[in-house]
């Protein structure tokens, strides 16, 4: 699955740490496409056991920490796991099947 992350429109660079949540009831390889994220910048992804995350050539590995977790089986709960630990979802989406993700990220 292709993650592709990029700033809100009215944000010219994204320059704030991000924390992703990626779960699935099979092992996937995650892979990300940024644009417009500026370097050097903490971004977490959190990925269900025996998935991985593949980052485009260039800097953006060097500030991004992958690591896996056993999540919730359900949604609903998953959810909830995620507010006690981060104290807020900006964003929940759910996907059937997909091979591309669109995430705009900003204020």
């Amino acid at each position: 699955v292709t993650l592709h992350l990029n700033p809100i429109s009215s944000v010219h660079i994204h320059q704030k740490p991000l924390v992703f949540l990626l779960n699935s009831p099979l092992p996937l390889v995650w892979k990300l496409k940024t644009e417009r994220l500026a370097p050097g910048i903490r971004r977490v992804f959190f990925v269900s056991l025996g998935s991985v995350v593949q980052f485009e050539k260039g800097n953006f590995s060097l500030s991004a920490e992958t690591e896996e977790k056993l999540f919730p089986e359900k949604n609903e709960h998953l959810l909830q796991w995620a507010q006690k630990e981060y104290g807020a979802v900006t964003s929940f989406t759910e996907f059937k099947i997909s091979r591309n993700i669109y995430i705009k990220v900003g204020e």
